[in-house]
This record gives structure tokens, C-alpha cells and sequence, in this order.
């Protein structure tokens, strides 16, 4: 590991002003994923910015009825609190599935944010890789890929988001909010990521030096009835092969609002705005349910070694969308 050096800021001004200082230095907060990135030459800061005491960790309603959530959150604590178990279930299920208990009491939600692919060229310094080093090839084309994208790849990379608790974000449409030198700004989640392109080192639209100081849930009355559910290769703590987020209004047994989001199956959560056509006004049923499925996976685009995951997927669905509905007959 590179030598670095490290300092904690005392207020949100201070920590911009801090990383503005030196552009070889990295925010750290929980440091689940960056000090795991630092031991292997991944990425090697000149110096660390801790930010994880800044006054950035708390979780309150909104004046419309949403919920803002600090940056400096831990996982474990915004899984536990009260308003987001009862507002948006789905969320406090995808932060539960992800990782360990130990690991979830140290990750923050920024933090979450911006965690990188686990895609094995990525993580090894000595094989090539276009995330990593912009023009060296991405070798997971024709090689390792079971558990590489199926939407929205390119030729210049095929890896996926490991978030959970992103792909529950982004079927409730959260806003990033952050803080630069030249003042606060946001970035709805939909924007937030970047489509992977000819560039998949540039993977999020936040201006250089930003600080991510908190995540604000909109008002969704629909996201009451939600639920995550994540398939993963072994019963411990894993990342997805595949996952969904989904919200179901449903009134007379007609769908009056759908929310459908997916997760390990691109380089960012992927909202599925196509599936979300189809079920909307449509009977809740398993008919329309395959549907929706068919309509958002007809883009998908597999490799050799992970067109199970197409399949996976409509049969994800189809469970989830089916379990919301017989619990909203109950």
C-alpha cells in the first residue's frame, strides 16, 4: 500500500477545501470499500480526508413528506430507523441484504454511493481494464463474465454496480445532494450515474472534488409497498447476480402505480421504466407481470457466459410482483 497521508475535517467547507487542496487526496468514510481498493494498489491516494465525524448523520422528514438522509448515515442505521422500514420498506430490505452486520456498522450511505465494481480485471492491477486504465481493454468481454452486465454495457466494459441500496433509490427517484467549493448542488439518482459508453472511468456526474452530503427521498406513497429481493451465489453475505426493487399500487386489481428497479445487471442501478409501462393500468396478474418483464429485458444484450441472468430476472419479477400483489389482498 502507497503511503499516505490523512486528516479529519471539522465542518463540510473544510473537508471541499481540503480535498481542493491536493487532487491526489479521497473523502473517507467508513472505508468498506476504498481502504479494500488501497491494499490492493487499486486506487492510491496521496492522502485521506476523513469525513465520516462531520454532522452529516442524520435521517429526518421532509417538509413534503420525503425524507433526507445524511451522508454519514452507517447502513445499520438507516436500515433500523423507524420512518424508512415504514415509508420505503424496499430500502431498509436492500441495505440488510447487502454485506455483513460488521460491515454495515462501519459502509455509509455516500459511501455506498460511490462503491466500485467487484469485477476481477478491475480489482487486479496487472490485468487490464478500461475503468481502471482508460484505453487497456476490457478483457472480461471474452473472458470471466457470469456475472457481468446484460443492459446498457458497451465493448469498452461490461461491469456492473455492486449497490443494493442503490437499486432501491433509484425506484424511488432520490436526489444526491453535495458540496462543492462553489456551492451546494443535486443530482437525482437517474442522472447520477453515468452511462458506461466509450468512457467507463468516468462513472458518476459529479463535479471534480465534490462531497456527497446526503440522499433526500421524494414523497412516495406507493413505496409503502415495496420489497427487495436479491439472488445471490451462496446463502452468506454476496453480491447480487441479480436483484429487484418493486413498489405496486394496486386498486380493484388493476395496477394504478408500478415501481420496478434491477440490480447486477448494469453498470448502474437500472430503472425499468419499459416493465413500469406495461404494468401500469394493466391487471395484476402473472400474465401481465411476464410481460413487463419481457418488455424491459427485450434490450438486454448478454455475453456468452451470463445469458442465464435474462431468464433469472422474468422469473425475479414475476415472484416479486406476484408476492406484492397477495400481500395487498391480505
Amino acid at each position: 500500500m502507497r503511503e499516505f497521508g490523512y486528516q479529519r475535517a471539522d465542518d463540510v467547507s473544510g473537508a471541499v477545501a481540503l480535498l481542493a487542496a491536493d487532487p491526489d487526496a479521497r473523502f473517507l468514510g467508513g472505508g468498506t470499500n476504498l481502504v479494500d481498493l488501497m491494499k490492493t494498489g487499486v486506487e492510491r491516494p496521496a492522502r485521506l480526508v476523513d469525513v465520516r465525524e462531520l454532522p452529516l448523520d442524520g435521517i429526518e422528514p421532509t417538509a413534503d413528506g420525503g425524507l433526507r438522509v445524511g451522508a454519514t448515515v452507517t447502513n445499520s442505521d438507516l436500515a433500523a430507523h423507524p420512518e424508512v422500514r415504514r415509508r420505503y420498506p424496499a430500502l431498509a430490505q436492500a441495505v440488510l441484504a447487502g454485506a455483513s452486520g460488521q460491515l454495515r456498522n462501519m459502509a455509509t450511505v455516500g459511501g455506498n454511493l460511490l462503491q466500485r465494481t467487484r469485477c476481477g480485471y478491475f480489482a487486479d492491477p496487472s490485468r487490464p481494464c478500461n475503468k481502471r486504465a482508460p484505453g487497456s481493454g476490457c478483457p472480461a468481454v471474452t473472458g470471466e463474465h457470469h456475472n457481468h452486465a446484460i443492459l446498457g454495457a458497451s465493448d469498452h466494459c461490461v461491469a456492473t454496480n455492486p449497490s443494493d441500496m442503490g437499486v432501491a433509490l433509484a425506484a424511488f427517484d432520490a436526489v444526491v445532494t453535495y458540496e462543492t467549493l462553489d456551492g451546494p448542488g443535486e443530482l437525482p439518482l437517474a442522472d447520477f450515474y453515468l452511462p458506461v459508453g466509450d468512457t467507463p472511468d468516468r462513472e458518476t456526474a459529479l463535479p471534480p472534488g465534490a462531497l456527497i452530503t446526503g440522499i433526500t427521498l421524494p414523497p412516495a406513497p406507493v413505496a409503502a409497498h415495496s420489497r427487495y429481493r436479491k439472488v445471490r451465489e451462496r446463502a452468506s453475505y454476496a453480491f447480487a447476480i441479480g436483484s429487484v426493487a418493486a413498489a405496486l399500487d394496486i386498486e380493484d386489481g388493476v395496477v394504478r402505480e408500478a415501481r420496478l428497479a434491477f440490480g447486477a445487471v448494469a453498470s448502474r442501478p437500472w430503472r425499468a421504466h419499459a416493465a413500469e409501462a406495461v404494468l401500469t393500468g394493466a391487471p395484476a396478474d402473472g400474465d401481465t407481470f411476464a410481460a413487463a418483464a419481457d418488455a424491459e429485458l427485450a434490450a438486454a444484450r448478454p455475453l456468452p457466459d451470463n445469458g442465464y441472468k435474462v431468464t433469472l430476472m422474468r422469473n425475479l419479477v414475476v415472484a416479486v410482483l406476484t408476492e406484492l400483489t397477495e400481500e395487498a389482498a391480505r
